[in-house]
């Protein structure tokens, strides 16, 4: 069983970049889906959709550049399910002088720091990824 859902899946869409598979299959749930289009709106993923012989899992097609390398360097979880972290929008900085991206949780749905800054709406600081 699995308590940490979003950690389970950050890690395992870097793990799989680091050895080069091109999907990924992770347990779908309608946030999960959420924060995956958002990664492929944001560039980290090529593409995600619900497998057709089991609805129950998510399959994520990973994105590499034209050297073959994998787009996601590394992530960080930062709220875990022990202590939940929130950041308002003024707070909601950029990750590595903008060269990645921090995914919040808000009431507008799932959104990059960016965005969050734009709407200045804030939200759970889900993690980090670069």
């Amino acid at each position: 069983m699995i308590t940490d859902r979003i950690g389970d899946f950050i890690i395992r869409l870097k793990n799989a970049g680091a050895i080069g598979n091109q999907v990924v299959s992770v347990p779908h749930s309608k946030h999960l889906q959420e924060i995956a289009n958002k990664l492929k709106e944001l560039g980290y993923v090529q593409g995600v959709e619900i497998s057709k012989k089991d609805p129950r899992i998510l399959e994520v097609t990973l994105a590499y550049d034209t050297k073959g390398n994998h787009k996601i360097h590394d992530v960080k979880r930062v709220s875990k399910p022990g202590r939940r972290l929130y950041t308002p929008a003024r707070d909601a900085h950029g990750v590595k002088n903008g060269m990645g991206a921090r995914i919040l949780s808000t009431p507008k749905g799932i959104l990059s720091d960016k965005e969050a800054r734009k709407v200045r709406v804030g939200g759970e600081d889900l993690f980090e990824i670069w």
